[in-house]
């Protein structure tokens, strides 16, 4: 896999993974929230105007477009796996930025995604 071919998987994943958070970052600040018809307008104003939110979407819109670009140099059977890398980087983030756990089987599940990733990278 060439240099630019890598890096624009990575950063297609690094902008997903950011989507994640900025998403999780917005729901907190606007809290636990049913679904209801009565809430349909006053959460859906409260997630349409809150900056996290609105961030974490356009990290998605981004992402896509980088994505495609991507795709269009990587078999999708080589790119899309490196997607996994995703949930070890928000797993560290997460657990730095939220405080949220990683347990011993958590590790060793992202032990498990950072073997198959190598093992899928350096199949090309």
């Amino acid at each position: 896999m060439k240099l630019i071919e890598f890096g624009l998987i990575l950063l297609g994943v690094l902008l997903n993974a950011a989507a994640q958070l900025f998403l999780k970052a917005g729901v907190r600040q606007i809290g636990h929230f049913d679904f209801s018809a009565a809430n349909i307008v006053p959460i859906g104003w409260s997630l349409a105007t809150n900056l996290p939110i609105i961030g974490g979407l356009s990290c998605y819109v981004i992402s896509v477009v980088v994505w495609i670009m991507a795709l269009s140099r990587v078999e999708v059977s080589i790119a899309y796996p490196m997607l996994s890398i995703g949930y070890v980087v928000n797993a560290g983030l997460a657990w730095w930025l939220f405080g949220e756990a990683v347990t011993a089987q958590r590790l060793a599940g992202i032990a498990v995604i950072i073997i198959g990733v190598i093992l899928v990278a350096r199949s090309s």
